[in-house]
């Protein structure tokens, strides 16, 4: 959720960011009306209480008269009756409260629609072919790499088998993120040639869990669209849909130490979604799926330091793609395509030969404190002043789009895909698979 205090003072900065985020379902003005029904209500609550203490107080050491009797009776009824109203208020705030999304940051594009997002930067050439490339799927069919035929049998559409060598390629992939983000002497260089002025602070490795409860999905404002998710028939629990579900809420309820911060993950989990409205799209291939395998990281900082975290973890992004050789393009989203929670989204894109297009490999999300305000995550400052947290979670790698790329990018003339060197180590010194 948003600060309070925004909405009171600065109604028109929601009125701004519900304009540019395409939200329709807000209404600045009932919310504001309910807040102030919702305080009055509390001021009575709180007058009502003091003057009951208060008689409770005066007559502890002996009995009461009947006239104070009945003057408790009188009160107790009117608190209990307020209570009821302000329970009913409150719920109808929140409700509505709860839907406010994220401000937007003062250099995120404004735009009504997906087509302006900006594209902020464009690497490498693009790789010249004596041969018309094929798609990943075409490719890995010659090898029997990718088994979504018997997977249909057991598991439905969009599930696959990997099998063989991509197997151990991905496992490779996996590794190798895992040395690098552990390495704070590499951290160090990605911070220096990009002029910034965060830790070098490794990232710590976790597998998580791979279900949720509702309380805390709902908290990390990612349980919608639910008709996207799966849940476990009969019980309070969710597959969770993308790693940083699990990861953000976390540390539900806890304060770190300022010493602490910041406090960064790279975890690997495989996640579920419901493809909802892709009917029929991508089916040949292993970009939409049911199930699918994800490095994510995820960082909790101070206010302070918390953009430039989000500028870190988008160059470490561009730093791993660059270390695989896989040309790419990044995008700036505008307000309309950042999603309710976000304050700020960057896109890598990964071009893909066999397709002729590019397609999304990794996203980073800019939060600031709207995730921590519902999950009570706060930090304990050197002042002793305690304050919320600020998360940012990003893809280190989609593990199938970045197989995807790696098969497009890397197909030889003979049919043979060539390993990118920095996983050749991982890969038992291996130059290609497929030969």
């Amino acid at each position: 959720m948003i600060d309070i205090k925004i909405l009171r003072e600065n109604p028109d900065v929601v009125t701004h960011a519900l304009k540019y985020k395409a939200v329709k379902w807000v209404d600045v003005d009932e919310v504001l009306r309910l807040d102030g029904e919702r305080l009055h209500l509390q001021k009575q609550l709180d007058t009502l209480r003091a003057e009951r203490n208060q008689i409770a107080h005066g007559w502890k050491w002996q009995k009461p008269s009947p006239e104070i009797v009945e003057k408790g009776k009188e009160l107790k009824a009117k608190i209990a009756s307020l209570e009821e109203e302000y329970k009913k208020i409150e719920e109808l705030f929140f409700t509505l409260y709860k839907k406010i999304p994220n401000i937007p940051t003062p250099d995120t594009p404004l735009g009504l629609t997906e087509d302006e997002n900006v594209e902020v930067k464009k690497w490498w050439i693009i790789k010249e072919f004596s041969f018309t490339p094929l798609n990943h799927y075409e490719i890995a069919a010659k090898f029997d790499w990718i088994d979504k035929e018997r997977a249909a049998k057991v598991s439905g559409s969009r599930f696959a088998y990997l099998k063989w060598e991509l197997v151990r390629l991905q496992l490779a992939l996996m590794s190798w993120v895992m040395d690098t983000l552990s390495d704070s002497s590499q951290l160090q260089r990605i911070i220096e040639e990009e002029g910034l002025s965060v830790s070098s602070k490794p990232f710590l490795p976790i597998l998580p869990p791979y279900m949720i409860k509702t309380a805390p999905y709902d908290a990390m404002d990612r349980l919608h669209p639910t008709e996207e998710r799966y849940k476990i028939e009969g019980q309070d629990l969710w597959l969770q849909g993308s790693a940083e579900h699990v990861l953000g809420s976390m540390h539900q309820d806890e304060i770190f130490s300022e010493e602490e911060l910041p406090v960064r993950y790279i975890w690997y989990a495989t996640s579920f979604r419901w493809e909802a409205g892709t009917y029929g799209k991508d089916m040949e291939w292993i970009i939409r799926m049911h199930q699918f395998d994800k490095l994510e990281m995820e960082s909790f900082s101070t206010a302070e330091t918390s953009h430039e975290e989000h500028l870190f973890f988008s160059a470490v992004q561009e730093y791993l793609m660059q270390k695989l050789e896989l040309p790419y393009r990044k995008l700036q989203k505008c307000t309309f395509d950042i999603w309710k929670p976000n304050a700020k989204w960057s896109d890598i894109d990964v071009w893909l030969p066999g397709q002729g297009k590019y397609r999304e490999t990794h996203t980073a999300d800019y939060m600031t404190d709207y995730q921590a305000r519902r999950l009570n995550t706060r930090v304990r400052r050197k002042s002793w002043d305690i304050e919320l947290i600020h998360t940012n979670d990003a893809t280190a790698f989609a593990c199938g789009r970045a197989l995807v790329g790696i098969l497009e990018n890397y197909q030889q003339a003979d049919g043979s895909v060539e390993i990118p060197e920095v996983l050749r180590s991982y890969m038992g010194g291996k130059t290609h698979i497929g030969k």
